[in-house]
């Protein structure tokens, strides 16, 4: 009897265990060109509540990731990478479970909030672990831009890394790289002289008040605005890794256009391994079809300019990446943003700070990407005639993406 009630058990376990739902999914390169760590992100809605899941390519385990975008304990999307000669189509088996924990896989990116450091000598050995994973200032908080370690939530694939200043400018600032490795939870974007000399990155860019690499601001019909005055301001982590990052920034609040209602602003940036391009997604509380906004890059020192005349906007320049030249070498990098041609109002003339754009979001939500290369890098491009090279086999990508069907 003990016998039976033990079988009788173990097939209950067995039967919570099977999988929820097994899915096919196709995805093709349409391009004659090599594409490599191709995100293939499928929505979770349809499929109940899936707490585990495995992925295999023609019986292989590949890693894959599910992420709880709305952060209420439910996964929304699953997310894996795919490698893809030209002209290829691989089928991949998606095995989802209603049990379990996600599978662990080594990470391939990195992303981190710290609180700024203590000056109390004796607690200075803890300084950079005061991990944190989201943080909200009030509106007419003093000085939002030393709350935070290195001013504001980094992220970082092998092949870039970034931070958003915790400010009015929520400018993204470079750390450039020699090699391809994660590095920001060793050197949190203040690389110290023993890792300097192992080859580790730095940062690489002087921003100030432009729109750095792709920040999202205001336009007073003449010139961008920064995000404020706003009721709040928060930043935070949504998902950690292992294949991809995903950070917000939230503006509660905000008067973008004097003459309309505040709006609740949400930035989400999106950075997945093997990329040095970054998905931003502006999401709004209503429909903003009638304000204006800006984007751009910053007018690095002596720059040379690219524009494609139908989305992207690009320079490489070489400046010091502080004001503090005496540190510091002087940093040569390619910028890049790229804004799908139904959101743009007007490619403005280049002035002494910004190449930038003038936007309208349709509706509620639009999508743009930022890029951009080091001359430090051992892997990528040094000098202006390669930057925009790689630019244009970027615009191809973006214009034929990967097909994926799902069944």
């Amino acid at each position: 009897m003990k016998k039976l009630t033990s079988l009788l058990l173990l097939a209950t376990c067995m039967t919570t265990a099977t999988a929820q739902r097994t899915i096919n999914v196709s995805v093709s390169n349409p391009l004659n060109t090599e594409r490599q760590d191709v995100p293939v992100v499928i929505a979770l809605s349809a499929y109940g509540d899936i707490r585990s899941a495995l992925v295999t390519q023609d019986g292989k385990e590949i890693a894959c990731q599910l992420d709880d975008l709305d952060m209420d304990e439910t996964f929304d999307e699953l997310c894996f990478l795919a490698d893809l000669k030209g002209k290829e189509k691989k089928s991949y088996t998606v095995t989802l479970y209603d049990s379990g924990e996600p599978r662990p896989y080594p990470s391939r990116v990195y992303a981190e909030m710290v609180l700024a450091n203590t000056k109390d000598k004796k607690l200075k050995k803890h300084q950079q672990n005061n991990f944190i994973e989201s943080i909200t200032a009030r509106g007419d908080a003093a000085y939002t831009y030393n709350i935070q370690h290195h001013h504001g939530v980094d992220f970082e694939s092998e092949l870039n890394g970034i931070r958003i200043y915790f400010d009015a400018r929520q400018t993204l600032d470079l750390y450039g790289k020699y090699h391809k490795q994660l590095e920001l939870k060793e050197t949190q974007f203040y690389t110290p002289a023993e890792l300097k000399a192992k080859g580790y990155g730095d940062d690489v860019l002087w921003v100030g008040q432009t729109f750095g690499l792709g920040a999202f601001r205001g336009w007073d019909g003449q010139k961008p605005t920064l995000v404020e005055p706003v009721r709040s301001r928060t930043q935070r982590v949504v998902s950690y890794g292992p294949l991809r990052t995903i950070v917000e920034v939230i503006d509660r609040g905000w008067k973008a256009d004097a003459a309309k209602t505040p709006v609740n602003m949400t930035l989400r940036y999106t950075q997945y391994a093997g990329h040095r391009d970054t998905d931003v997604d502006v999401i709004f509380n209503k429909d903003v079809s009638d304000y204006r906004f800006s984007t751009g890059v910053i007018n690095v020192k002596g720059s040379e300019e690219y524009s494609d005349k139908k989305g992207i906007r690009a320079c490489w320049g070489t400046d010091y990446p502080s004001t503090d030249t005496v540190n510091w070498k002087r940093e040569t990098v390619g910028l890049a943003v790229y804004v799908p041609q139904q959101n743009i109002v007007s490619e403005e003339p280049a002035n002494k700070d910004n190449y930038a754009y003038v936007v309208r979001v349709n509706g509620r939500h639009m999508s743009y990407k930022v890029c951009y290369t080091s001359a430090n890098e051992s892997f990528g491009y040094h000098s202006a005639r390669e930057w925009f090279d790689y630019l244009k086999r970027w615009r191809k990508e973006l214009d034929k993406p990967v097909a994926i069907t799902v069944k």
